[in-house]
């Protein structure tokens, strides 16, 4: 069994996607700029909130105190509405109270800003699943960099031969694969089958019974 399970949230725990979309084309049409279709989102989102207003924001309202500025309104327009219809995937919670139950230490590993998901986290799963759940902090680099990830390694003390990571996108695969850890790619979330398989995903789970079993099963002897 793996002994330690770092997951994703957005498009891993939480369908989140139609939240941030509204939120997006919220400050979007506020602003004047270009609004986007929800499925745009699953490919807008994934590298935190910094990010997404960048790549929201038309090429000429790039500056910094504009994207500053339109940060601050995302983030508290978001934070108001971020449980309008975000809710947790089929069978997730009570996969994960029986991996809780069954001695396995659960955290949470997102690159939303880190009030935001211990707030969201709080909301659907309570505060006693997880050991631990982070989100973006100032000074650390966003995920795929490997120093938030390392860092919350040392602060659960796992073992990190027996720590799974689990997400639904290529920056989780390349999350799990700059810490030294082994990928559970999720099929249910924001992004393919075809780009987790192509990013290396050493696992990939359709339902979260099967990515229960990969988690029961444990590590693969070496040499598998």
């Amino acid at each position: 069994m793996y002994t330690t399970v770092i997951f994703d949230l957005d498009g891993t725990l939480l369908d989140t996607l139609d939240d941030l979309a509204d939120a997006g084309n919220r400050l979007c049409a506020a602003l004047g700029w270009p609004t986007h279709p929800v499925q745009g989102y699953r490919y807008l989102v994934g590298n935190g909130i910094p990010k997404l207003i960048e790549r929201l924001a038309p090429p000429e309202c790039r500056a910094p105190a504009v994207l500053a500025d339109a940060l601050a309104r995302f983030e508290a327009d978001y934070g108001a509405h971020l449980r309008d219809k975000t809710a947790p995937y089929p069978g997730v919670p009570q996969a994960l109270a029986r991996l809780r139950a069954a001695g396995v230490q659960l955290a949470v590993f997102s690159n939303k800003a880190d009030a935001l998901a211990k707030q969201v986290v709080a909301d659907y799963f309570g505060t006693d699943l997880f050991a631990a759940v982070r989100g973006q902090l100032p000074g650390v680099p966003v995920k795929p960099a490997p120093q938030g990830t390392c860092a919350l390694l040392a602060a659960l003390g796992a073992d990190v031969a027996r720590t799974l990571y689990v997400g639904d996108s290529n920056v989780d695969v390349q999350t799990a694969r700059n810490a030294g850890l082994p990928c559970c790619g999720v099929l249910w979330g924001f992004r393919t089958k075809e780009e987790l398989q192509s990013e290396g995903a050493r696992y990939l789970a359709a339902t979260a019974e099967e990515l229960e079993a990969i988690i029961r099963r444990g590590p693969e002897p070496a040499g598998a």
